[in-house]
């Protein structure tokens, strides 16, 4: 045998060298690895082959593939060994522990990490029941030199990942483990402290001695693992064991922030205590940490490490204390003011001091991790009243006016920031994307901080305002690139205005919020408005910030009403901005949004303080005339803005008739040129609106205006009006203004008012050449329509790149995009045109339920009208045109309709759209699974590109087609509950062993679900109510989890259990529970989802069962099902005089029969099964107790598995 384990030997030493050799051709390489694998499954002489190959004398790749052996050996083939080859190769490992291996700063690390895997995987078959020594013999181990105690170490932190974190065996054996480990958690913590105390005080002591360094490091390597070894510990072991002795663990590790080659380590371990939850009153020894030797260490350690030149370890070090301050500010603010009676720390402005050096650090990174913990500081009842917060809210808010200013992109050299963002961000736009959001966090931080200091806070903003208007702009480097000394988004003047904004912005909203009237500053709020009123600029991007200022000082405006024409000429000036006056070149972005902005703070103030500013209305309308008079003057959209304003002035005249003819007079011209003859021509004839648009006209680029974009423009004006007038003309709110107004027609049966709208008879008006306008563009996709498309405009009705990358989650360019002009083509402007005016045609149908009410509702035949318009032809209407439909059309209907017009109006229209829907979503998702299933073929592999991104992007429509179609099926039919307020998450993590179980999974709650008064009319028509049904079950199997998940636990039930004690077909019963096995065999993998569609399975078996034998079938056909725990479960289902077993107990039983549905995801179908047996359970199972396991343990004698008398077998 020894000849033949030598000779095997040698070839698979050949054939690791083979699969290592860089120079070997792929063939030899699969080969030499098929040889192993064949051998590691069927060879005979595994163990003696891999105990030689793992010899000291062996080159580490051999070494390792040795012990590999061994490992396999372990995990597939030791349920099979005789029990004397157990102990013969438990013993064999253990030799290799002791002797195995090379000194330990000599050894790999990868031969470390297989040996302790090893070990590990003996201990998860075998510890404590037959192995009841181990824990000694590791201890044991540690004596024999610095290389073994590494290894001890690395097996205890191996076991605690598979067992505690991972859980990688089954839950009795982890169950045995786990016990067995917290039972011995007191001399396991001793033992590791022990060791860690010991190696330290040698590094500390050698390291001075002049060479003695490398036995200085070997224990510097065993401190480091032991602290490793911790920080898998403490995450789940009782609190008691960390707050030990005086908290003696935490002082050790604050000790060692000082070390600089284990700071680092000791950082996370005390990173992972202070986080920790539990018992508020288990938590209160935390509260030693800011003691004053504490801080001093931490603090110490936070100067130490913040050097000149930036080292990776010492950033990361960095990051971990700044989240350990975090950490103890989230248990100060826990503790403090609770039932607990934690005091104030004395010396909480030393905290707050060191946590303000990381809020200015240059890093930002390290900047925004500190800002959730300040927003909890001033939030705080108690904490934010302390002298010592108010004092640094302050220096607070000047750190944050700083921060705000956005510096530090990695690829510039212009802030101490660049060089951190280096090492935090990929580019540019990774720090861009980072910080917006951060900046948002600072605002809401700011806000709460404004509550503790607002005066102080508007000192502050009102300074900075007018030290920027008072410095002269400076482009910088990054000057415009279309007009010679305007800055571009990157110049330093517009970083600082634009961060002096966002301040301005937050502190002046929140003023308002906290002050009372007497105490605003208006007089200095005034002053400053009138300084920003008379500060001129040509810089479209400092404008945008000037204008902002100014909606964000206009409050103040309110209490000096005089002031208000002054704000609307400066906002009306910069309505008509150009950077060069009568300049043919199109607009920049800038420019566009500088006139944007100003059109958006108008209806802003028109919306928020019409009535404060209808005395100013004829001023108001009188300078929109002059503005209109000039047609070059303004765009479409912004002229649709200022009617809008107007509209929502006028809102405030509070009567109906002075209303109703100032609109008949504002929408005159739109309402001529809207019902004309010409224009009624073209909307109702596809192929004129072809030719009256453009896009049946062959093009060039070169073609700057046409009679066709004047057309389309004329179009798109028409429609922006009628939809802005019905989104913004209301009747007022308060019922006896509306009824002394004239706006109060009425009462329903039950005593609600019926209002009517002002606009509504010129918008009925013209609602019939809308409708027309939707049947003619959904007619357009119909091929023989799709022919008439000039070869420049085949792709006018594709979705436009921007579109695109926000279906696909692409990111969108954001930097250096204001300065070039907007140039677009000819068939971008064409898409713009038919994408717009298809959405907002959908927008104004979904606006006019709610806007003109029974004015819409009662429309003769709208159900007919509709269905003959929206929903026509939409075989040929491409996905992406049916979502806004869906979202902005049908969904509104559904949830402002009154129930009287269920029955006239929703169920005719609802009934086919769905039933449509049902056959379209089935035919996309047919095509999709088959996609999938060939999506290893040859010919995938060698499709193009562009191909490939149509199918994502046509796929992802499909996906988000159906989320609107379940939006609206659940807005339909379920009434949603507010689920109960949870338990308090602060208590959630136990003091004690985690006791989590991955089977359990996430159960949803069902009860609280029912149908909407909608939903019981639609019951009423069985074929629509089907439709929903098969709608909701088909969902379960296609390729989405969100819509799986949703749909299980929201909807299936919810509409089922309506029909559940009728007379359903045999058949149909089978068909919805099968769909409920088929989701579970795709989406069963996903937690989320195989709670919910176990949960809804067994809802359905449960209630069906009885009456239809049929689902027992299905049952028989799951694979590896249990026929005869089957029968026992219908038993207690068909026998209700049988025992009754609790409802947890039954879903087990039920979870377990159906476990054989459950699909694996790709990555684990091929991966071969490790099974661990397990052994006779160490603790019995008596009657439920209340007591912690410890108490119920500490009695049992368990402790004597480990004492040296037992016999190690």
């Amino acid at each position: 045998m020894g000849e033949e384990v030598a000779a095997m030997c040698e070839l698979l030493i050949k054939a690791v060298n083979v699969m290592m050799d860089a120079e070997s051709s792929q063939r030899y390489r699969l080969e030499a690895l098929k040889f192993c694998e064949e051998f590691k499954e069927k060879c005979p002489y595994c163990v003696p082959c891999g105990l030689q190959l793992a010899e000291k004398s062996q080159p580490a790749v051999v070494r390792h593939f040795g012990l590999q052996i061994l490992e396999h050996v372990i995990k597939f083939q030791w349920n099979e060994m005789p029990q004397q080859e157990k102990i013969h190769l438990k013993n064999c490992a253990m030799g290799l522990l002791s002797n195995g291996t090379h000194p330990i700063l000599e050894e790999e690390t990868h031969i470390k990490d297989v040996l302790s895997r090893i070990v590990v995987e003996m201990i998860k078959r075998e510890w404590p029941q037959h192995w009841p020594d181990m824990l000694k013999e590791m201890e044991a181990l540690t004596t024999l030199g610095e290389a073994q105690t590494e290894l001890v170490m690395l097996i205890l932190l191996r076991l605690a990942e598979d067992v505690i974190t991972f859980q990688t065996l089954p839950s009795q054996r982890r169950r045995d483990i786990q016990q067995t480990l917290t039972q011995n958690m007191d001399s396991i913590f001793s033992f590791l402290l022990t060791i860690l105390q010991l190696h330290v005080d040698e590094y500390r002591r050698l390291k001075r001695i002049a060479g003695q360094e490398l036995e200085a490091k070997a224990h510097c390597r065993v401190g480091v693992a032991t602290l490793n070894t911790l920080a898998g510990y403490i995450d789940w072991v009782a609190l008691s064991h960390i707050t030990n002795d005086n908290c003696r663990l935490l002082e050790i590790l604050c000790l060692l922030m000082s070390e600089t080659q284990l700071q680092l380590e000791a950082a996370e371990c005390l990173l992972i205590a202070i986080s920790r939850k539990g018992k508020l009153e288990d938590r209160k020894p935390f509260m030693v940490l800011f003691d004053d030797v504490a801080m001093h260490y931490i603090l110490s350690a936070a100067q130490a490490g913040d050097g000149v030149a930036i080292v990776e370890r010492n950033y990361t070090f960095l990051k971990r204390l700044c989240q350990v301050l975090c950490a103890l500010g989230s248990q100060l603010c826990s503790l403090v003011g609770s039932q607990v009676e934690v005091e104030v720390p004395s010396n909480l402005n030393k905290f707050m001091e060191a946590f303000l050096a990381f809020t200015t650090h240059p890093s930002q990174f390290l900047r925004s991790s500190t800002q959730m913990t300040w927003a909890s500081l001033f939030r705080h009842e108690v904490l934010s009243k302390d002298p010592a917060v108010a004092q640094m809210t302050v220096k607070f808010m000047k750190a944050t006016m700083t921060n705000l200013v956005k510096t530090g992109f990695p690829s510039k050299s212009d802030s101490p920031s660049c060089e951190y963002s280096r090492v935090d961000f990929d580019s540019d736009e990774d720090f861009n994307s980072f910080f917006n959001p951060f900046r948002a966090q600072q605002g809401e931080v700011v806000r709460n901080a404004c509550r503790i200091a607002p005066q102080e806070a508007f000192q502050l903003a009102a300074e900075w305002l007018q030290y920027q208007i008072n410095t002269p702009i400076d482009p910088g480097n990054a000057t415009s690139k279309t007009v010679e000394g305007l800055c571009s988004i990157l110049s330093p003047s517009v970083l600082q205005w634009d961060a002096m904004t966002f301040f301005n912005e937050t502190v002046v909203g929140q003023l308002f919020k906290v002050l009372e009237t007497d105490k605003l500053p208006i007089e200095q709020g005034i002053e400053l408005l009138q300084t920003v009123l008379n500060y001129e600029t040509r810089d479209p991007l400092i404008l945008s910030c000037v204008l902002s200022n100014v909606s964000a000082l206009f409050p103040f405006v309110t209490h000096r009403p005089h002031f208000l024409p002054q704000v609307f000429y400066k906002l009306f000036a910069a309505i008509t901005f150009e950077v060069i006056e009568e300049s043919k070149a199109p607009r920049t972005r800038a420019v566009k949004n500088v006139r944007r902005h100003a059109c958006s703070s108008i209806i802003k103030m028109c919306r928020d303080y019409s009535q404060f500013i209808l005395p100013y209305f004829d001023m108001f309308y009188d300078h929109v005339k002059k503005l209109f008079s000039n047609e070059l003057l303004l765009t479409q959209m912004e002229k649709c803005a200022l009617m809008e304003a107007l509209v929502l002035i006028s809102n405030q005249f509070k009567d109906f008739n002075k209303q109703k003819a100032f609109l008949e007079e504002l929408l005159a011209p739109v309402s001529a040129r809207w019902l004309s003859e010409e224009i009624r021509n073209v909307l109702w004839d596809p192929v004129a609106f072809l030719t009256y648009v453009g896009a049946d006209q062959v093009m060039d680029d070169s073609a700057t205006e046409d009679q066709f974009g004047i057309n389309r423009s004329r179009i798109s004006f028409c429609v922006y009006t009628i939809m802005g007038v019905v989104k913004r003309a209301r009747w007022p709110a308060d019922l006896e203004e509306a009824k002394a107004g004239g706006f109060v027609v009425g009462y329903t049966p039950t005593g609600t008012p019926i209002f009517r709208n002002p606009c509504a008879s010129q918008v009925l008006a013209m609602l019939p050449n809308l409708l027309a306008v939707i049947r003619t563009q959904n007619t357009l996709f119909l091929p023989e329509n799709m022919a008439r498309l000039s070869e420049t405009f085949t792709r006018a009705y594709d979705l436009m790149d921007v579109e695109k990358n926000l279906v696909l989650g692409l990111p969108q360019p954001v930097l250096d995009i204001y300065d070039a002009p907007v140039y677009k083509t000819t068939l971008e402007r064409m898409q713009g045109f038919f994408c717009a005016l298809y959405d907002n045609c959908f927008h104004m149908l979904g606006q006019a339920g709610p806007s003109l009410m029974q004015d819409f509702y009662t429309i003769e035949g709208l159900a007919e009208q509709l269905v003959g318009s929206a929903l026509i032809h939409l075989d040929s209407v491409p996905d992406h045109r049916l979502r806004p439909m869906l979202r902005v059309f049908m969904k509104q209907l559904v949830l402002y309709c009154p129930p009287e017009y269920y029955d006239s109006l929703l169920c005719p229209l609802l009934g086919p759209l769905f039933a449509y829907i049902l056959q379209r979503l089935n035919v996309k998702w047919q095509i999709i699974n088959q996609r999938s299933s060939l999506c290893g073929s040859e010919e995938e592999e060698t499709c193009e590109e562009n191909q490939v991104t149509q199918e994502m992007l046509e796929e992802q429509m499909v996906r988000l087609v159906t989320r609107e179609v379940l939006d609206l099926l659940t807005v339909t039919c379920i009434v949603k509950k507010v689920p109960e307020p949870a338990a308090n998450k602060e208590e959630i993590d136990g003091d004690g062993e985690m006791m989590t179980d991955s089977s359990q999974g996430v159960t949803p709650s069902y009860s609280s679900e029912e149908l909407t008064e909608l939903g019981k009319s639609l019951l009423k028509h069985e074929d629509i109510y089907m439709t929903l049904l098969t709608i909701s079950f088909n969902g379960l199997s296609w390729k989405d989890t969100s819509i799986c998940q949703r749909t299980a636990s929201l909807v299936c039930w919810t509409l089922l259990r309506q029909v559940v004690g009728g007379s359903l077909l045999p058949e149909a019963v089978t068909w919805l529970y099968t769909s409920v096995l088929k989701g579970l065999q795709m989406h069963g993998q996903h937690e989320g989802c195989n709670a919910a569609l176990t949960q809804l399975a067994f809802l359905i078996y449960e209630a069906l069962r009885p009456r239809y034998v049929e689902l027992r079938a299905v049952m028989t056909q799951i694979p590896n099902i249990q026929l005869e725990a089957l029968d026992q479960f219908d038993q207690k289902i068909l026998n209700p005089a049988a025992q009754k077993i609790g409802d947890k107990k039954r879903k087990d039983l039920f979870r377990k029969l159906i476990a054989g549905t459950v699909g694996k995801p790709l990555g684990q179908q091929f991966k071969k099964e490790v099974h661990i047996r397990n052994l006779p359970s160490l603790f019995k199972k008596g009657k439920p107790d209340t007591k912690d396991i410890l108490d119920k343990c500490e009695n049992t004698g368990l402790a004597s598995l480990f004492t040296p008398q037992q016999d190690n077998s």
